[in-house]
């Protein structure tokens, strides 16, 4: 029996032509959390994606950092900073790849306790914004 997780006509994508196919934010009913979708096209090699949800002024309300992800459809729940977070947001998404590293130096001879370091990140492959509207509690009730 043949199994196919993913549509056989939809070829994964070098990094430089992944792109966002959708990206939705539902807030859940106790207004607190956001659910966000987002698909992005198959990929050969696996990318990385930044979501920041920001309040209608420009503040950070949230952010969520996936490195190097190996599914193309996923989703998530974000928990906003406030009190009572309400009224208008919108979610941005990144999409981008590290730059590729030549070491010189042997994964396994790394000194014990030193942190590792990421790669530099190179220009996103793709971006989007999207709004969304939390309803206040008096509106509720």
């Amino acid at each position: 029996m043949d199994i196919y997780f993913q549509d056989p006509s939809d070829i994964p994508l070098p990094p430089e032509e992944v792109r966002i196919r959708e990206l939705r934010a539902e807030p859940l009913p106790d207004q607190r959390r956001v659910r966000i979708y987002l698909e992005i096209t198959p990929f050969q090699q696996k990318p990385n994606c930044e979501i920041k949800v920001f309040t209608a002024a420009g503040s950070l309300a949230t952010s969520l950092s996936i490195i190097e992800s190996i599914d193309p459809k996923m989703e998530f729940t974000v928990h906003l900073k406030g009190e009572q977070p309400a009224g208008e947001y919108f979610v941005s998404l990144e999409v981008y790849y590290f730059e590729e590293q030549q070491s010189t130096q042997d994964p396994n001879n790394e000194p014990e306790g030193e942190a590792h370091q990421l790669p530099e990140r190179v220009k996103p492959v793709d971006q989007r914004q999207i709004p969304f509207t939390i309803a206040s509690l008096q509106d509720h009730e």
